[in-house]
């Protein structure tokens, strides 16, 4: 697991090169946006039980079918493992967010998810729907403890949830 720090120093060493404008530049964005990333896992950290159950809410207020008997959360076992896979996708999105690293999503989250899901019948389009929602429940909690933060902090903050989506949605294919 790296940071965009190391990502960028490993990067320019397996090269050999001193870092150049591109880096540095790089680098100038991560820390100027260090303290909205520490505001944002703040929030997260303190809020992750809320966020995950108004996710699960929201979730199954939309996909009830996903209750029922047949459906991929009907029993409590199966509840409670969608409830886990929602931690772990907010836990996951909030290491890559202070790290500015997608790798850190593919390496400890998506490497193997599909071949995981299939096995186990796991649909990919609700864990997506389900991802989508974690991401709009955060936004409203980040929103709601700063409300003059911007739109483009936001999306910055916002990236690794987008990730997750893209990733699995590539997977469905």
């Amino acid at each position: 697991m790296q940071d965009a720090i190391t990502n960028t120093l490993n990067q320019y060493d397996m090269i050999g090169k001193y870092l150049d404008k591109a880096a540095i530049n790089k680098l100038s964005i991560y820390f100027s946006t260090a303290n909205r990333r520490l505001e944002a896992i703040e929030i997260i950290i303190s809020k992750a039980s809320k966020i995950v159950k108004e996710t699960a809410s929201r979730l199954y207020s939309e996909q009830p079918e996903l209750l029922r008997p047949g459906g991929n959360s009907y029993t409590t076992r199966k509840y409670a493992t969608c409830l886990r896979d929602i931690d772990y996708y907010l836990r996951y999105a909030s290491y890559a967010l202070i790290a500015d690293s997608k790798e850190i999503l593919s390496e400890r989250l998506l490497d193997g998810l599909k071949e995981t899901y299939l096995s186990l019948s796991v649909p990919i389009g609700p864990t997506i729907f389900s991802v989508q929602i974690l991401k709009n429940v955060v936004t409203e909690e980040i929103y709601n403890s700063n409300q003059s933060i911007s739109m483009e902090d936001l999306k910055v903050l916002l990236e690794p949830f987008d990730y997750i989506s893209q990733s699995l949605s590539e997977q469905n294919i």
